[in-house]
């Protein structure tokens, strides 16, 4: 099933975000070896990274070429998080957490637009696993302080 330059768009874009914050989780683990949170971070970015996986599939499926990189979200989100480490862990956790936030606004924009449904469908599976990350970050703040 093919898929408009629209829809191929929209699925790429969230395909970037998806790709942005495995790479900002990764840098943010360099600040956190031998810590704590290193576990916790790590099980997220690997939702992350599967969630970068399935829609490079989506966009497969429905006819596209899935982006390799993050584009400019990935560049906003490096400097973001590098400005981070240098000023310490919570600044880094708050850091991933507006990088959560934002995914989560950019997956409930999606669900406004016309997608096919198995998209949709992995959209409202992603938001409460966003919301839950976002959730596991502010408990990660609250040891840190």
């Amino acid at each position: 099933m093919l898929a408009t330059k629209d829809v191929i768009d929209q699925l790429n874009s969230l395909l970037r975000g998806e790709i942005a914050a495995t790479e900002t989780y990764n840098q943010a683990l360099e600040k956190f070896k031998a810590d704590a949170a290193e576990v916790e971070l790590r099980r997220i970015r690997d939702n992350h990274r599967t969630a970068a996986n399935t829609w490079r599939q989506h966009i497969h499926q429905f006819g596209g070429d899935p982006d390799q990189g993050s584009g400019a979200w990935g560049a906003f989100a490096k400097t973001t998080e590098g400005m981070a480490k240098v000023f310490g862990m919570t600044a880094a956790l708050k850091a991933l957490k507006e990088g959560e936030e934002q995914g989560l606004s950019d997956y409930e924009n999606a669900l406004k637009k016309e997608l096919p449904m198995e998209c949709q469908q992995l959209i409202r599976t992603l938001i409460p696993q966003t919301q839950e990350h976002i959730r596991s970050l502010d408990a990660l703040m609250a040891q840190v302080q």
